[in-house]
């Protein structure tokens, strides 16, 4: 009995330690259900809880895009930019939804838009599971704001209510993106390039600059605010920078109309033109062929004809396209012919192997190893020296220069003036060109490289060597862009001539100078002239591999004015599609001066009275010569074959 008393209190006992134990467990649970409330409080009235439900969307993520830097020319003209288009978005799910909206907003539709009402209903029913599609596409603003006028209009109802319609209109948003232009159309479109539809550049410099040209999209979040209420958070767009060519527009446009003038008259397989200031690198206008229209780089029919195109398979339409879109001035590489002489006969001068005031004789031709190697003159130049070797062409005194140099001292120079390489110009795609290794350099090689023979070189390499030659003697690396700009107009960074190294010396560089000058005067360059103008330069014909073919490229490059250069012209016309014209530098000559005749009043640079016949030229009459008809092209005879059976080789052709 005691047992079970003692049992029974202590179970008593036990009950109420747990009763105790329990009602402090159910405090300490409201007190910390209480703390919860108040921390959820706290936070809901805090900014950061809004940023951090931005995860808690309600379904609507709107992309605000971002504008694609524009691209002026160097006085601030507009080459490329980008304007805001709209597209059209129907919403069939929403109106499947609410079936008393379809027919009101079906309406809206057909009369702002012009649409088919059965189109729509059809449309409607065969989308009604999509909650985005791009019923028209690249609207204009007020394209797009004709709709939401429309329904502003809408009048009232005899009550004084709203229209009927105006709240059950549904389903139709717009939608912004940016559509890239140019304004001038074909337009220097082998130095700018097109951006695609994704919005990344392709070729020029919409490929180059690139990272610098694209933004950053923007959003539009909706999320619930700590009421449950539906907000918005906005992270705006980040637009592109601006980049400001060196090219400029107006004289990219008299460029572009002599070229596309040339190719109508007399055609050509490439005719490439570059414009460039020497004294900076700075590139003033690049034209390659036939320009392309860049708001439309796929149309062919410019080129083919309706029936050529449609008869195209996908790669050969890729490749006519890429054609088309190639820049030859940096893509493609070919023999330069004569207008590497100088070249020989700067690092003759610099290396002191010759002679401004010593004469050669051109008797009509080389023994060179075992080829007879001519003068374009084949009866012989007579009695010259280095400057008349530049005015009359003379391949006899320039294989006799080159072998005084040697192959070490002629190759040193042809990597000094950065043939062989890449200039580094700020363009996709250029090539380096191709250069015999100086152990390759024999004595048949040697000779014929002399007159730019046997190595390739590209339009961009040869005027830039050309300006430091004529410009005291630094290299400056060629470019297509002044400065890169924000959206704002602020300088983000700013490209300054870049002295990559020095060539010839001052003295070198002021007699190739005088030289250039007799060469357009009464030398090869004849057709170069302009009235009152100091226009320097010098011609090229290469005969193109395979010789056998007989095709030619020939060229003309020069200075003005002659005896203080600002601007470098290089005109190359490749397979010229007269045949009897072919090889006459003559045409490029004469190309390069419709050029300048318009360019050089532009560009601010006048006529002039005459300058002083350089002294150190001997008097044409005391020289003794033979002259034969120019025209001849310079040719290799193989002694062990029979006379008849002759390889040509490169020069000029007037």
């Amino acid at each position: 009995m005691e047992q079970t008393e003692k049992k029974r209190k202590q179970r008593k006992r036990m009950t109420g330690k747990m009763q105790a134990t329990l009602w402090g467990v159910f405090c300490l649970f409201l007190v910390g259900i209480l703390i919860i409330m108040i921390r959820v409080a706290m936070v809901g009235g805090n900014t950061s809880y809004a940023k951090a439900s931005l995860s808690q969307k309600t379904g609507t993520d709107t992309v605000l895009p971002y504008k694609r830097g524009d691209i002026l020319d160097r006085n601030g003209t507009v080459l490329a930019k980008s304007e805001k288009v709209y597209h059209l978005i129907l919403d069939s799910r929403l109106l499947m939804n609410n079936e008393e909206s379809i027919e009101p907003t079906i309406r809206a539709l057909c009369t702002v838009y012009g649409y088919e009402e059965g189109e729509l209903r059809a449309l409607i029913e065969e989308k009604k599971a999509s909650a985005y599609y791009r019923l028209r596409k690249y609207m204009s603003y007020d394209e797009m704001t004709a709709f939401s006028t429309y329904i502003a209009s809408l009048p009232k109802e005899e009550d004084g209510s709203e229209h009927k319609d105006k709240k059950k209109i549904l389903g139709v948003t717009f939608e912004e993106e940016y559509l890239r232009t140019y304004p001038f159309g074909s337009l220097a479109s082998h130095v700018l390039g097109f951006a695609k539809a994704d919005g990344d550049g392709t070729y020029g410099i919409e490929q180059q600059y690139n990272d610098a040209l694209i933004g950053e999209n923007g959003r539009v979040y909706d999320y619930y605010d700590a009421d449950l209420n539906v907000q918005q958070d906005t992270i705006p767009a980040q637009d592109g920078a601006v980049i400001v060519s060196t090219i400029d527009a107006n004289l990219q446009r008299i460029v572009q109309k002599h070229t596309e003038d040339f190719l109508d008259e007399i055609g050509a397989k490439n005719v490439g033109v570059l414009m460039m200031e020497v004294n900076s690198g700075e590139v003033l206008t690049m034209q390659s062929n036939y320009s392309y229209d860049l708001n439309n780089p796929r149309d062919l029919s410019k080129w083919f004809s309706e029936e050529e195109i449609a008869a195209m398979d996908n790669d050969t339409y890729l490749d006519k396209l890429y054609q088309v879109w190639r820049n030859f001035c940096i893509h493609d590489s070919y023999e330069p012919g004569s207008t590497f002489k100088p070249f020989t006969i700067a690092a003759a001068l610099e290396e002191a192997v010759i002679t401004r005031e010593e004469t050669f004789l051109c008797d009509g031709g080389e023994q060179v190893a075992d080829y007879y190697i001519s003068c374009h003159n084949q009866w012989g130049h007579g009695l010259i020296n280095a400057a008349q070797s530049i005015m009359h062409s003379c391949n006899d005194v320039l294989m006799e220069v080159a072998e005084r140099e040697g192959r070490a001292v002629f190759a040193a120079y042809q990597r000094r003036f950065l043939f062989g390489r890449l200039t580094g110009i700020d363009l996709p795609g250029e090539v380096p060109g191709i250069l015999m290794e100086e152990a390759e350099l024999n004595e048949t090689e040697l000779a014929t490289s002399s007159f730019g023979m046997s190595f390739n070189t590209t339009m961009i390499q040869l005027g830039a060597a050309f300006s430091s030659m004529v410009n005291g003697g630094m290299y400056y690396e060629p470019h297509v862009v002044k400065e890169i700009r924000s959206k704002d107009g602020i300088v983000i960074d700013k490209v300054e001539p870049r002295e990559v190294c020095s060539t010839v010396s001052k003295e070198t560089s002021e007699f190739l100078r005088d030289a250039f000058y007799l060469t357009v005067k009464e030398g090869t360059a004849t057709a170069a002239k302009i009235d009152g103008y100091f226009i320097g330069g010098k011609t090229g014909t290469a005969q193109k591999l395979p010789r056998s073919e007989g095709k030619y490229l020939v060229s003309f490059i020069g200075c003005v004015p002659a005896d203080n250069p600002q601007v470098m012209i290089y005109v190359v016309v490749d397979e010229a599609a007269d045949e009897e014209l072919q090889s006459r530098a003559s045409i490029a000559s004469k190309l390069a001066a419709g050029i300048l005749n318009e360019a050089l009043p532009y560009l601010k640079i006048y006529p002039e009275t005459e300058i002083v016949y350089p002294s150190f030229v001997i008097d044409e009459e005391d020289v003794e010569m033979t002259v034969g008809e120019i025209g001849d092209t310079g040719v290799v005879y193989d002694p062990e074959m029979n006379e008849g059976n002759m390889q040509a080789i490169p020069d000029d052709m007037e």
